[in-house]
């Protein structure tokens, strides 16, 4: 069923990422697509060449305020990340109406939160996560899969097929978490939140704070601004 549209209450409320957080978890719970955690993540590179790619989302943290997901630190998005921290998101729901950008600045989530996320992957994904150099050339098809049959040897596990393929417990608990894959927390700066309306008078307000970086690269910010909030027009 359609969700009734619902704009923005006045007063608008104080964290735009508790909001987020709730139609991300509304999305979820409906199902109305296959995956409502993807999201839009736009880097940029060294020479100020944008680009962007499709992502999920494992969580949206109102407090302290950020955005997490994982992936291949020697990719693509990973090298441009470590070049130049700040990123845009975009996530979109067509059937609720509802849209939400985002940008920050990117740290590398603690090294124990990732191993622990990686341990809730199946087994496939992780072979999968070994296997791949992402983003680097590759000469076939086959080279890949060759290189997917010599890492499931390695562990000791079957070569990865379907993943709800039934599989005896426990297997494929012997492969840790690489060191080039890990998740990524993106504290907002800035988040503009978006309802479709009538003959396209939509709803939209946008949130603004400071970060104060730390001088560690990957730590979080060392201070964090309060949130201010204009409303846009359509």
């Amino acid at each position: 069923m359609p969700v009734p549209v619902q704009f923005l209450p006045e007063p608008l409320p104080t964290n735009p990422l508790t909001t987020a957080h709730e139609w991300l978890e509304l999305a979820r719970s409906r199902r109305d697509q296959p995956n409502p955690n993807a999201m839009v993540v736009a880097s940029v590179s060294q020479s100020g060449q944008p680009s962007a790619r499709v992502v999920l989302c494992k969580e949206i943290a109102p407090e302290p305020g950020y955005i997490g997901f994982y992936t291949n630190y020697d990719s693509r998005k990973g090298h441009e990340i470590e070049a130049d921290s700040r990123v845009a998101i975009v996530m979109h729901w067509d059937h609720l109406y509802r849209q939400v950008r985002i940008e920050g600045r990117v740290v590398r989530a603690p090294a124990a939160e990732s191993d622990a996320y990686f341990r809730t992957r199946p087994w496939q994904r992780r072979v999968g996560a070994w296997a791949s150099a992402q983003s680097q050339p590759v000469a076939s098809r086959a080279e890949l899969e060759t290189a997917v049959e010599e890492t499931a040897k390695r562990f000791g596990v079957p070569v990865p097929g379907p993943e709800d393929t039934p599989a005896p417990a426990g297997l494929g608990d012997n492969i840790p978490r690489p060191p080039h894959w890990g998740g990524y927390h993106v504290y907002a700066e800035a988040v503009e939140l978006w309802i479709e309306g009538e003959s396209r008078i939509h709803d939209r307000a946008r949130w603004l704070r400071s970060l104060t970086p730390s001088a560690e690269r990957h730590a979080p910010p060392t201070a964090l601004g309060p949130w201010s909030v204009t409303r846009l027009q359509p």
